[in-house]
């Protein structure tokens, strides 16, 4: 039996082609890890082991008789659960949605099962995708695995700890607001936001709408193109997907690559070591004679509060829905207590069922919708939002790409954060200006700060030119170690 540790999905893919491991020995090596580790690190909210399994043979079969589907067939991956997954439970990591089981799955999930990807299992989140730390699960606090007294990062912090700890070979994770490049950052993945209307949101269960984007999680930027190659493209159940076809290749010439540095990212607050990683990240395609130019995003001081705004507006919307009648569980129901009205069953539902910061964003959300406070709050925030993708679009006709932190600082420890909403809400600062303005942004990793803790360099691009962005990322990992790098849990 090869070594099975830390494949990439080319290596896998390699092993099962050759048939020097098969995709139930695969399979098995993953389930095995999240069984002896999984414990101390709570990536998965549910192991699909038989389902897993069964697929694994099915795949088994289909490459012994030379019909293999392609790279993906017989290679396992985790799931975010706000991503449904058919005849499999999928609760967005609340209460209110515990024993959900869907009736159909995702648009991505079908299109990487259609080429052969397994299930093997649902990964842990904030609830709701609501949260920067994965500490806002109903169910369980997720660990980041370089250090287990420290967050992962989130909402997607399952989907990172899972690829960082060798529980799958990918995942699937979505973003609002930097939900997949913050942890990537804290946990050394490769995680891409791809652009708004690149892939279909059908079957991802909505935050903010309009700012929602699922995206892949890898050891690598080649992982990251060969899962984007499948679950890109339009969609006739998402009417925001765009038709722009992926390029195949991206021919990159470094020294003609122009990159902005935007110096409101580089300003208070931003931890001085996290501050040199990444300007050493910089420097490295500036030795490659790649053109550095300091550049000024304007309107990046309304992001945060705009961004808030318009989530938390959109956030209310989407969780109106979970009220103890038209989705969800019912407390009135399951402990069978007396409601005297329609509105004590919306009250007493939402009070048990939903969290605190779920709570939060239902009752701001609702205040900056309401009558008489509409144009003061939501549709200022809108006209922000207006101004900040102008500053991207004017700043990307004169560069390629934008390099800058994904976060301030490296992975905070438990509870740091979690007693002060407005503290965790700025370990996003430098991510949510890519969602609102809809382009694609990754974070690489770049490095590890005193304490061995991971930081990431974000890379950001003009909508729909993901190639662009990875074939940039590829030449700073080509470069460097530091994706090669894995934590021991013990």
């Amino acid at each position: 039996m090869p070594n099975l540790s830390n494949l990439t999905i080319k290596k896998a893919s390699d092993l099962l082609e050759k048939k020097e491991a098969s995709s139930v020995e695969l399979t098995q090596y993953y389930l095995d890890r999240i069984k002896k580790f999984d414990e101390k690190i709570g990536a998965f909210l549910l192991v699909t082991q038989d389902y897993a399994l069964k697929k694994a043979a099915e795949a088994d079969k289909r490459i012994a008789s030379g019909k293999r589907l392609g790279i993906l067939d017989g290679v396992p991956f985790g799931v975010k659960d706000v991503i449904v997954t058919k005849d499999i439970d999928t609760t967005a990591a609340s209460k209110i949605l515990e024993g959900f089981n869907p009736p159909f799955s995702a648009t991505v999930i079908k299109k990487l099962e259609d080429a052969g990807a397994i299930i093997i299992g649902k990964l842990n989140c904030d609830e709701f995708a609501m949260g920067s730390s994965t500490e806002n699960s109903a169910y369980k606090i997720c660990h980041n695995p370089w250090d287990l007294d420290r967050v992962p990062g989130g909402s997607s912090g399952g989907s990172i700890a899972a690829v960082a700890s060798d529980f799958c070979v990918f995942t699937l994770g979505t973003e609002t607001g930097g939900s997949i490049r913050q942890p990537s950052s804290f946990c050394s993945t490769v995680g891409l936001k791809p652009t708004y209307g690149r892939v279909s949101r059908y079957g991802s269960i909505a935050y903010g709408s309009s700012l929602d984007q699922i995206g892949p999680v890898g050891k690598c930027i080649e992982d990251i193109d060969i899962i984007m190659s499948v679950i890109a493209g339009t969609d006739p159940f998402d009417s925001t997907t765009v038709d722009s076809p992926l390029p195949t290749s991206y021919k990159l010439q470094v020294n003609k690559l122009k990159i902005g540095i935007p110096k409101e990212y580089f300003g208070e607050g931003l931890d001085p070591e996290v501050e040199k990683i990444v300007r050493d990240a910089i420097e490295k395609y500036k030795e490659m004679s790649a053109e550095i130019v300091e550049i000024s995003l304007p309107h990046t001081e309304y992001a945060t509060s705009a961004y808030y705004l318009i989530s938390m507006a959109e956030a209310s919307s989407n969780l109106s829905r979970y009220d103890g009648i038209k989705y969800g569980a019912s407390i009135t129901k399951s402990q069978k207590l007396e409601a005297k009205s329609l509105l004590d069953v919306y009250f007493k539902t939402r009070g048990a069922y939903l969290g605190d910061e779920q709570k939060r964003k239902s009752i701001l959300g609702a205040y900056a919708l309401s009558a008489g406070y509409y144009d003061a709050y939501y549709r200022k925030a809108q006209k922000a939002r207006a101004l900040i993708k102008k500053d991207f679009d004017d700043i990307f006709k004169k560069v390629d790409c934008l390099m800058c932190p994904v976060s301030p600082t490296a992975a905070f420890k438990f509870g740091e954060k979690s007693g002060d909403p407005l503290a965790m809400y700025l370990a996003d600062i430098y991510t949510i200006s890519a969602n609102l303005a809809g382009i694609c942004a990754l974070s690489v990793p770049a490095g590890f700060n005193s304490e061995k803790l991971p930081v990431g360099l974000q890379i950001m691009g003009p909508r729909f030119e993901e190639g662009k962005i990875l074939a940039i990322a590829k030449v700073y990992e080509d470069a460097t170690e530091w994706y090669k790098m894995f934590p021991e849990i013990k």
